[in-house]
């Protein structure tokens, strides 16, 4: 996989100035807001991370090694970069912030709720879901008046009726580890963000979401490319 690729790029007009979002791969993500760099799950194979800027907040969403990736975090870490993880991933990388499902942290200025993710319906052979709960974290950071919710891996589970305001979400369409299209079609009913960004999607046909949601004229789907 290339690490030369140029990365889209969306602008999300906030009151208090536009935060980039920009579209790493699989699901890396870069937001820049107010002269911070926020980064969502690292991972070496999609970017070069030491072309980069550096951080100072990185989210990780769980332990897997495609969205806890040490190297990648090294690349973009300062003295003073704040992360935050779950207790998972701090036995394995010290000097972070573990935060649990419905903890909430204010690090660089930027409030972060951490949110449930976790598998109901699809289970490895052992009969173990791929994503336990209370293992992993979805993110939901204000930025002014816009509201992002990075869900992580998880399928639609019940808590996202009571998020609250999303005006941005980023939701994972790829099984079996995550989200059927049917799946993220009722999870974007009972989120209702303004903007919905399929990702972490492999080779999901998202053809099938955009169908499902064809009724839905106040949610808009962006599709990126995440390679």
């Amino acid at each position: 996989m290339s690490k030369e690729i140029e990365f889209e790029q969306d602008a999300i007009t906030t009151a208090a100035g536009d935060l980039t979002i920009a579209f790493l791969g699989h699901a890396s993500l870069q937001f820049t807001f107010s002269g911070k760099t926020i980064y969502i799950d690292p991972f070496h194979e999609v970017a070069d991370y030491v072309r980069l800027p550096k951080a100072d907040v990185i989210l990780v969403t769980h332990h897997h090694s495609d969205h806890f990736d040490p190297q990648a975090i090294a690349a973009i870490r300062t003295d003073k970069t704040q992360i935050l993880y779950t207790a998972v991933c701090a036995e394995n990388l010290p000097g972070g912030i573990v935060m649990c499902n419905d903890d909430l942290q204010t690090v660089a200025g930027i409030t972060i709720e951490a949110v449930p993710a976790y598998n109901i319906v699809h289970k490895r052979p052992n009969e173990k879901p791929y994503h336990k709960s209370g293992e992993g974290n979805g993110y939901i950071i204000p930025f002014a008046d816009q509201c992002v919710y990075i869900a992580g891996d998880t399928e639609n589970i019940p808590e996202m009726k009571a998020l609250g305001k999303i005006d941005i979400a980023f939701l994972p369409v790829n099984l079996p580890y995550t989200m059927s299209p049917e799946m993220a079609a009722d999870a974007t009913r009972m989120i209702r963000p303004r903007i919905l960004y399929p990702y972490h999607f492999g080779e999901t046909d998202l053809g099938k979401l955009t169908a499902l949601l064809a009724d839905e004229a106040n949610i808009e789907i962006r599709i990126r490319r995440m390679a």
